[in-house]
């Protein structure tokens, strides 16, 4: 092919993409088809944890929006038919949890010191680590709620003065590498009760980690998706009591 005609391609290329942007269906699309080919490379890998999907379909997009200059509010205008239908997903993680009622009434008293403990851990670590290394009071804030759900983390982080996002960032970022790293990390401490590690990842790494865990095993997704729900309460309720004193403290000092 002549240059000139290369030209003319990349030209028409240019302008499809153009009308294309214009449509609020292009983002729902790309993000179809962009965890389509994440889930079908996760496959060939033997379903490796290195190479998660979500990861892998956010790096596609990013990379593509980057490429074409799209600005992410109008990705967003389709994808947000996606992000819609992370509310119903997550109510209908209860169907997977009914199943298991009798061992949840039997273990809610270990799952509740779990999820205390869990919680906190992940807030309080993140922020002591933060501190020491010199962060501000406002990212502090936004890396308190950093294990909870994206819709929660934000409003909490708002709430502490944080940056919502920030916060959606980091819970992103906190939930892939949870989702990779918990299964080597619950082999080598010899956690192999599906109950135990599903809790552990729900608690850590929110929705992503959940996700992973029914990938594993129905009975470690069901006790992901509880501990999804109940640290995103628990933290709700608890953190701007806690933590609320503290950043409004070193804001003075600061």
């Amino acid at each position: 092919m002549s240059a000139p005609m290369a030209d003319v391609g990349m030209a028409r290329l240019g302008d499809v993409w153009v009308y294309l942007a214009a449509s609020p269906l292009l983002g729902l699309t790309l993000t179809l088809l962009a965890y389509g080919l994440a889930h079908r490379i996760f496959t060939a890998c033997g379903a490796h944890p290195l190479a998660n999907p979500v990861a892998l379909a956010v790096a596609l997009i990013g990379t593509l929006l980057w490429l074409t200059g799209t600005p992410y509010a109008t990705y967003f205008e389709g994808a947000q038919f996606v992000h819609f239908l992370l509310g119903p997903a997550t109510v209908a993680l209860a169907v997977a949890l009914h199943a298991h009622a009798p061992l949840l009434r039997r273990l809610w008293a270990p799952l509740l010191a779990g999820l205390v403990t869990g919680a906190l851990a992940a807030s309080l670590s993140a922020v002591a680590l933060g501190w020491l290394l010199g962060a501000s009071p406002q990212t502090l804030a936004s890396l308190a709620p950093k294990s909870v759900t994206t819709p929660v983390a934000m409003g909490i982080a708002e709430g502490l003065g944080g940056l919502p996002s920030l916060t959606a960032v980091l819970v992103v970022s906190t939930g892939i590498w949870g989702a990779v790293t918990a299964r080597p990390l619950f082999d080598r401490l010899g956690w192999r009760d599906p109950v135990v590690r599903g809790f552990a990842l729900g608690v850590a790494a929110h929705g992503i980690g959940t996700a992973r865990a029914f990938q594993v095993h129905p009975t470690m997704g069901a006790f992901a998706g509880l501990a999804m729900g109940l640290a995103a309460l628990f933290n709700a309720v608890v953190l701007p009591w806690v933590l609320g004193p503290v950043l409004q403290w070193l804001r003075g000092t600061a």
